[in-house]
């Protein structure tokens, strides 16, 4: 428990590789997460090639923990080997629609997280890449993986160069509901957000950005809704040249 609330994001590590054992290790860990039927809807991606990781820097927004990480770990929902083993064992799948997908989307993201916990309980730093989903098309061009998977998340992983401080977290009680979910009012929208808004880091990312709050960096800057619906329709259509929206 100790350990989960000390995680933060390592984005700088050591020019120290992970021993093949020692990642072995950890992914297994992994697999010790739970999974949907015991059906295990995941395959991980290790990219440890230097000319590799240059292929997927840009699809990763050119960040430089995508190149500078000695290990890259792509987490892929995989309904493909599992609807193989059907078909060989003469049993019909019927896994190509949405509900699959999710399915095994979960699945990996919950053995992310295990090899997440793994990691840093063996003294690495790790770093999720959120941009995977973004460009899910090219990454499943770049690790030619066949239809009916698709690429949740990427973890960069390796020993921690620094160890910066913790993130703010708005506070528990703000995401906490008891029976049924109490909407939220103003008066408490804005206390729980205070604290971040107060930061003299983000007061400085508001005025970076010549914006007003810090909601408006999220909403104009950051995430944007022209954004969010082009990657949004992206991912739509790469879930059907899957095979998953047949």
């Amino acid at each position: 428990m100790e350990l989960l609330n000390r995680h933060v994001t390592i984005r700088n590590f050591k020019n120290k590789p992970v021993t093949q054992h020692l990642l072995e290790s950890i992914i297994y860990s992994g697999t010790r997460a739970s999974t949907t039927g015991n059906m295990q809807l995941y395959s991980v991606i290790v990219t440890q090639d230097a000319k590799m990781k240059q292929k997927l820097a840009p699809l990763h927004f050119n960040q430089p923990v995508a190149v500078n990480a000695p290990v890259l770990l792509t987490f892929v929902a995989d309904f493909n080997r599992f609807s193989r083993w059907c078909e060989i064992s003469k049993a019909e799948p019927g896994y190509a629609n949405f509900l699959s997908f999710f399915t095994a989307a979960i699945d990996a993201l919950l053995v992310a997280q295990n090899v997440c916990v793994a990691a840093e309980n063996n003294g690495l730093g790790i770093c999720y890449l959120g941009t995977t989903t973004y460009n899910a098309k090219e990454i499943i061009d770049v690790l030619e993986l066949p239809e009916l998977t698709f690429p949740v998340t990427t973890v960069a992983l390796g020993y921690p160069e620094e160890v910066p401080e913790l993130t703010d977290r708005i506070p528990v009680r703000g995401i906490i509901h008891h029976e049924k979910y109490q909407n939220y009012t103003e008066a408490i929208i804005k206390d729980l957000y205070s604290f971040k808004e107060n930061l003299a880091a983000m007061k400085q990312f508001v005025k970076e950005n010549e914006k007003d709050t810090l909601a408006q960096v999220f909403t104009d800057v950051r995430y944007k809704k022209s954004d969010n619906e082009f990657f949004s329709e992206k991912i739509i259509q790469t879930l059907r040249e899957q095979g998953f929206l047949v």
